[in-house]
């Protein structure tokens, strides 16, 4: 029974791992070369498939001639896409006598599509997941095999819940792979009611709007801090990453959005918001050190200063 994989990024190299545990015969895995411009806080997909005496492939266009003809050639049982960043054509995923199966980092039919992981930390959800699915034609539409449920906690940020769907990502593979190998896997089609589709995000969208709540932005900044590009600002056409950040509801909000409202305390640097305030709790300027709350007066703001939120933001 052969499989060809293809995965990136840290779920990428756990589900493989589970395949490879289990003892599947994993003839081929497809990854991409890490981007000069890209943070790398992953292990290495290649890394584990050559250490398993696998062969590796990281092509620069997956549905090229060459790599069709390729997987072809193997007749694979079962294709299997791990967080690989490109969508796979209906040419490749009908070379899987078996099926063609993707685990997307979402309880699908709910946020399919890219950066899904953000996307519910930006929108304030207490849970997401992970869903095993056979691939069709359309994105993250195929009919559901398994999922898993990951818990999100208001402490979480994109880094801690990162940390918790890997793990969990590893356990649905190697409870779901054995019924798939024996053909006992039973599949459930997606209710599109409940489907919800979220794009791709740029370092841009980390863009704050102070008037939105406070709530809204401080969801914002854990969903894109670190090992991603980041929330940021602006005071005096100087940019300010806001790295971790806490936040403060209150019954109205008089002060002007983006208004520095004090000095650093214990709780940080507090700023209006346009309802409640945020607590700036880890800071630094696109040229400066990173500063925590005890330092943040490093930062040299002033009281009464506006933050900016630039014009043509959607609020």
């Amino acid at each position: 029974m052969g499989l060809v994989v293809l995965a990136y990024q840290e779920i990428g190299y756990v589900c493989l791992e589970s395949l490879l545990t289990a003892g599947a015969a994993v003839d081929l895995v497809l990854t991409h070369s890490d981007e000069s411009s890209e943070k790398v806080w992953f292990r290495s997909v290649a890394g584990l498939a050559e250490a398993a005496g696998r062969r590796v492939l990281r092509p620069d266009d997956v549905n090229s001639a060459d790599v069709v003809a390729m997987i072809r050639e193997m007749n694979p049982d079962f294709i299997f896409s791990f967080y690989y960043r490109q969508v796979l054509s209906p040419e490749i995923l009908a070379l899987a006598r078996r099926g063609a199966y993707n685990v997307h980092g979402s309880l699908l039919p709910r946020y399919r599509g890219r950066a899904p992981a953000n996307w519910v930390l930006i929108h304030g959800e207490t849970e997401t997941g992970l869903t095993l699915h056979r691939m069709v034609a359309k994105v993250d539409a195929g009919p559901i095999v398994a999922q898993v449920v990951v818990p999100i906690d208001e402490s979480d940020n994109i880094a801690t819940l990162y940390a918790k769907m890997a793990p969990a990502a590893a356990r649905l593979m190697a409870g779901v792979w054995p019924a798939l190998a024996a053909g006992q896997a039973k599949e459930t089609p997606q209710d599109e009611r409940q489907a919800s589709y979220f794009g791709r995000r740029r370092p841009d969208d980390g863009l704050i709007d102070w008037r939105k709540p406070a709530k809204t932005i401080f969801d914002l900044c854990r969903a894109v801090t670190h090992p991603f590009p980041g929330a940021f600002t602006y005071y005096q056409g100087r940019k300010l990453y806001i790295w971790s950040a806490d936040y403060e509801k209150t019954a109205a909000t008089i002060e002007p959005p983006g208004l520095v409202l004090g000095p650093p305390a214990s709780k940080g640097l507090p700023v209006a918001c346009g309802q409640g305030r945020l607590w700036i709790r880890t800071a630094q300027w696109e040229d400066g050190p990173e500063c925590d709350p005890p330092n943040l007066i490093a930062l040299e703001l002033p009281e009464r200063i506006i933050l900016e939120t630039p014009k043509g933001v959607r609020s």
